[in-house]
């Protein structure tokens, strides 16, 4: 009894104590909670990864193969991503109507839910883009005018400068950007849908995605108005005045033109 009350007494006694108490609680949170919480995820993730199989036997296997390794109807799903999946199928340009040039919008037929389904069985094949979250397609601290140089340096050339949209080659086109969630914009940026070139993060950063979608919702809100009435296709004074000098100028000459017949003739007589 001396020696343990000597030991109580000891100046480290307490630290020993505290480290013992601090050891037991960590070891039993460690072993409970984080495991309980990362088995239900573990599940959940598992489920949807089932759940979004079965939804691509049915819609998805007949043109990309019964595991995602393509056909001659259908490329390759390994490692296009979760972004891919909920851009294509977010814009009812999946599951396909019919072959041709472009795969065209329409309606969705599937819901979010089934739609992030699909997405897990298809990233559950190979790591790629992840579905991006709202922070990083949101407007806030987001540069319009940066958005504005980048969008028109790589990506009007296809789009137009306010991204109305434009022809391309083999009946191919650039659609328009107008009324296109934030979201699927930045996917599209991610993932390079069709004949579109992606722009990772190597290549354009999260940032410079967030600057050209604010740019974009800038140029095509509600608020925007052309004040001088059609926009033709936002060129600015390069359609206005090729249509001066094309129309303005031939008038002229027509009407020069008119003018000295009229002198001729009138003299002839």
């Amino acid at each position: 009894m001396k020696k343990l009350s000597a030991r109580r007494r000891h100046p480290l006694a307490a630290i020993v104590v505290l480290l013992l108490a601090l050891a037991c609680t960590g070891g039993l949170y460690a072993v409970f909670a984080p495991a309980d919480k990362a088995q239900a995820d573990e599940t959940a993730q598992s489920l949807a990864i089932d759940e979004g199989k079965k939804l691509y036997a049915v819609g998805c296997a007949s043109c990309h193969g019964t595991g995602g390794e393509g056909t001659t109807d259908g490329p390759s799903l390994v490692g296009v991503g979760a972004a891919a999946v909920d851009f294509q199928v977010g814009t009812g340009r999946m599951p396909a109507q019919q072959p041709g040039a472009q795969v065209q919008k329409k309606k969705n037929i599937y819901s979010q839910a089934e739609i992030d389904q699909l997405a897990a069985y298809i990233a559950s094949l190979g790591a790629g883009p992840s579905i991006p979250t709202e922070e990083k397609y949101r407007d806030e601290g987001a540069d319009i005018a940066k958005g504005g140089d980048l969008f028109r340096t790589n990506c009007a050339q296809c789009h137009n400068f306010t991204g109305k949209g434009g022809a391309l080659t083999h009946g191919k086109f650039a659609p328009s950007l107008e009324g296109v969630s934030a979201k699927h914009i930045y996917e599209a940026m991610q993932t390079g849908p069709q004949n579109m070139p992606s722009f990772p993060d190597t290549t354009l950063t999260e940032q410079n995605k967030k600057d050209i979608i604010a740019y974009l919702n800038a140029v095509n809100g509600d608020e925007t108005v052309d004040p001088g009435g059609l926009s033709l296709g936002g060129l600015g004074p390069v359609s206005e005045g090729l249509f001066g000098w094309i129309f303005g100028l031939g008038s002229l000459i027509a009407v020069a033109v008119w003018v000295a017949a009229r002198t001729a003739k009138a003299k002839k007589s």
